[in-house]
């Protein structure tokens, strides 16, 4: 194990020193990665919205909105196909997904049949053609009458047609803006996710966003008053809508579009000559521009009213005909509106609706704040780690650091190669990775302790130690690993950006550990040639202890017993706090502009807007609040319209931080998803131990960290913590730690029943849990000198979250002791038949473990 050809030497220090050379532009200034030489790696890692700013929305489509567009065309359809073929009709009325029409003429008929026929021909529904729905199905509820009912198929096609149009809009408004690499992309069925980062106007972009910018030229109806028309019935083809002024003026227009934005080709914002204000100048294709042309040349003096999203902008007198296909809109426009407008137009407009059904918005200023206390939570959780392990290990800690370090530079590495974002909680994956990283090294260290000590030479020590460490290193990682999947899986956003730096954390942990770590050993043994395993400055627990640890296992199982108990009563006394991912609502981070934030009287003003129950709370640095304002119930667009009216209360005095809206659609859904996560770990961890071990291995495991998930739970009820998804991601990173360090006491236990056959099964866990006993208090305290440094330093965003991981660690490690290990024994792991009577227990228990 300790020998290396010289091409595995080669390609290990290779693969570090590439590492390096791919992470080291992530420490430089701009400035010096542009001067540098063109071959040399310049890319640097993608820093998430929590860290640079910018704005993360979801929107969605309205699905009722699609198909009572659908059905509307679908009347108009009707009614011009039966009037050019000359069939008489009547009754042509619209309920629920369906659309019937009556043929006055049973003679008729079949030519009615014949004439709309095409309405339920099939339409392809992918690219090739291969494939078809068919969007309206055709019956006779009655002789004479036709009843035409929108298929869920082709409500389905409409969707995602939809879906794609919607996309490609979105994409070129968001890219008229100027921002820099956008993400665009399609989510589930029905949904689209924009992020912009170093966004420094959101609310700009949500209004582009949350248009549909259906723009039309309609001529105004003149042949009634408006007021007629509004206090009674207007004409037949004609509707009554309201212009964009403060207060809406009214017009009549006539239904009949003369031109629609689907023939413009450019808009531009530009100035009036005349009035030197701002105005959007246009430009139709051929066919607009004649069609444009003629309206105009019938109705010289008339008005003509331009309306966009069924509100008139304007509505100009046409005093000539306008012949070149190009004019101008005129509407009281600012500069900004102006440009917008000619965004929306340039880029077209939306097939339907869009809501936003989630927007997680961080302000620059707070990105800045985020990078800085990452930076110093991962500069003191290093050195406290470090420190660590030289205090412990001596020249094997050196050892151990140096493959620290080349762990680190690898996962910056490898996000910066596969291009993942870095975020937060990424930052804390890394930080946490540092601790548990440490945990491999510890594994091996400690196991070449005990093979000195059972007499073999050094280098055999050092060699049966990397050797027999191996499988235990693996499965406590894969554990671990599979929680980080399963988290990349079920998260969103931040929470997948931990799960990334977590997952990469520990195949890099792997790898150095066998790799690198037994390489420097190796290179250490032969120059040295140590005639003992190097000693730490502090000697924190003998080689051996005898700790009768089952004789407390009733006393374990009575306290969990207990504490469960008291869980399960505080969740019927005491309700969660749940946070705004699984109720809905919005939290809003603001920061006082003259640096002194009155809490009592900001919640005095916002609960004068009557927006429901508000929160407010000083929050991290002096002159910050936290506002919580409650799910207004009355679907996603209320909750947009809720934090407009904060911004407008506020805005004067208070600079915007922050900005988190789930809708209740996503509320919901976020959290069946957090539970199906929680549940898949379990279930995942259940089928691995279960493989690798025996099923009673499986079941100890599973009903400790059942037990783990409780407790922590249970704390987050009694203290009244926020829960949200970062405490369903501190949870499974829990899991993964407990399950972590399960394993690798599970691993000792199953050594030592193959060793001693007749040994009883008490005995076996109390030797093994001795034997691991100083690698379960070391790796636990890297980890939280690594977690402390999060917490202290990482700045209020993450600080629950690192909280509930330290209880975690404490509860994990209990429960590993005085759970997971006892119920092997209630699982009868090993029946008293095959017990050997003749055993002495006491002196089999002080043998040294032969691994």
């Amino acid at each position: 194990m300790l020998y290396f050809s010289r091409w595995k030497t080669i390609l290990i220090w290779a693969v570090v020193a590439l590492g390096v050379l791919v992470a080291l532009p992530n420490l430089y200034p701009q400035s010096w990665i542009n001067a540098m030489p063109d071959w040399l790696p310049k890319r640097t890692m993608t820093l998430g919205l929590d860290l640079q700013g910018g704005s993360h929305i979801l929107l969605q489509i309205d699905r009722d909105d699609l198909a009572n567009e659908r059905l509307e065309s679908t009347r108009d359809e009707i009614r011009t196909t039966l009037r050019d073929a000359r069939i008489g009709y009547t009754g042509l009325t619209g309920s629920g997904n369906s659309v019937q029409v009556r043929i006055r003429d049973a003679d008729q008929l079949e030519a009615a049949k014949t004439a709309l026929a095409p309405l339920i021909q099939p339409v392809a529904s992918s690219l090739f053609g291969s494939g078809s729905v068919t969007e309206l199905a055709l019956d006779e509820p009655e002789p004479g009458v036709l009843r035409y009912t929108l298929t869920e198929d082709g409500l389905n096609y409409r969707l995602g047609t939809a879906l794609n149009q919607s996309i490609e809009v979105v994409g070129r408004r968001v890219n008229e803006l100027g921002t820099t690499e956008p993400i665009i992309q399609r989510q589930g069925n029905d949904r689209i996710l924009v992020q912009v980062p170093g966004l420094q106007d959101p609310q700009r972009l949500k209004d582009i966003l949350g248009q549909t910018a259906k723009l039309t030229f309609q001529m105004v109806d003149q042949t009634m008053p408006v007021q007629e028309a509004i206090e009674g019935r207007p004409p037949a083809g004609s509707t009554v809508m309201y212009s964009i002024d403060d207060p809406p003026i009214p017009y009549l227009i006539e239904n009949r579009v003369i031109v629609s934005g689907e023939n413009l080709v450019d808009a531009q914002a530009s100035f009036d000559q005349r009035t030197n204000e701002p105005v959007v100048s246009f430009r139709f294709d051929s066919r607009g521009a004649q069609r444009f042309g003629q309206a105009t040349q019938q109705n010289v003096n008339r008005l003509f009213a331009i309306i966009l999203d069924n509100q008139v902008i304007s509505a100009p007198q046409i005093r000539e005909p306008i012949l070149g296909g190009t004019g101008q809109i005129s509407g009281s426009f600012t500069v900004q509106g102006a440009n917008d407008l000619a965004v929306l137009l340039r880029a077209g407009a939306l097939p339907a609706d869009l809501t936003i059904v989630e927007e997680r918005t961080v302000g620059p200023s707070l990105g800045a704040d985020s990078i800085a206390a990452g930076q110093m939570a991962s500069l003191v959780g290093a050195i406290l780690v470090i420190v660590c392990m030289l205090l412990v290990y001596g020249k094997l800690g050196v050892i151990a650091n140096i493959a620290l370090a080349a762990n680190v530079a690898l996962i910056v590495a490898i996000l910066t190669m596969l291009g993942a974002t870095l975020t937060l909680p990424g930052i804390a994956g890394i930080v946490l990775t540092m601790g548990m990283a440490v945990d491999s090294n510890v594994i091996i260290f400690e196991r070449v302790r005990e093979e000195r000590a059972q007499g073999r030479s050094i280098v055999q020590s050092f060699d049966q130690g990397f050797q027999r460490a191996l499988a235990t290193v693996v499965d406590a990682n894969l554990t671990t690993f599979i929680v980080a999947v399963i988290l990349f899986y079920m998260g969103t956003g931040p929470i997948r950006g931990f799960a990334v730096t977590l997952g990469i954390g520990i195949i890099t942990t792997v790898f150095t550990a066998f790799t690198l770590t037994r390489w420097l050993v190796a290179a250490w043994v032969r120059r040295e040639k140590p005639t003992e395993f190097p000693k730490g400055l502090v000697n924190y627990l003998p080689l051996q202890p005898n700790i009768p640890f089952m004789k407390w296992r009733n006393w374990g199982f009575a306290l969990s017993g207990l504490l469960s108990v008291v869980v399960v009563v505080i969740f019927f006394v005491k309700d969660f706090n749940y946070g705004i991912d699984f109720l809905g609502g919005s939290l809003i981070e603001v920061q006082a502009k003259d640096g002194s934030a009155d809490p009592g009287d900001v919640r005095t003003r916002l609960g004068d807007l009557n927006i429901g129950e508000v929160q407010v709370q000083e929050f991290g640095s002096e002159g910050s609040l936290l506002i919580r304002v409650q799910s207004q119930g009355t679907g996603d667009n209320a909750e947009q319209s809720v934090v407009q009216m904060v911004q407008a209360e506020l805005g004067d005095e208070y600079d915007f931080r922050r900005v988190e809206v789930v809708g209740p659609t996503v509320s919901s859904e976020l959290a069946m998803t957090g539970t199906i996560g929680v549940l898949l770990s379990l279930l995942g961890l259940l089928v691995y131990i279960w493989f690798r071990f025996e099923w009673q291995f499986g079941l100890g495991a599973i009903v400790s960290t059942v037990h783990d998930v409780i407790m922590i739970v249970g704390v987050y009820v009694l203290l009244g913590l926020e829960f949200n998804l970062s405490s369903i991601a501190a949870i499974l990173t829990v899991i993964g730690y407990s399950i972590n360090d399960t394993v690798v006491i599970y691993d000792r236990i199953r050594e030592t029943l193959r060793k001693y056959k007749k040994m009883p099964i008490e005995e076996i866990i109390n030797i093994s849990l001795n034997q691991t006993l100083s690698r379960t208090i070391l790796t636990g305290l890297t980890v939280l000198l690594a977690l402390f440094a999060l917490y202290f330093y990482g700045g209020e965003v993450i600080s629950s979250f690192v909280f509930a991981i330290i209880l975690g660690v404490f509860i994990g490690t209990y429960s590993s002791l005085f759970i997971a290990g006892p119920m092997l024994i209630l699982f009868n792991l090993r029946p008293a038949s095959e017990k050997d009577d003749d055993a002495v227990p006491g002196a089999v228990a002080a043998q040294p473990s032969k691994t």
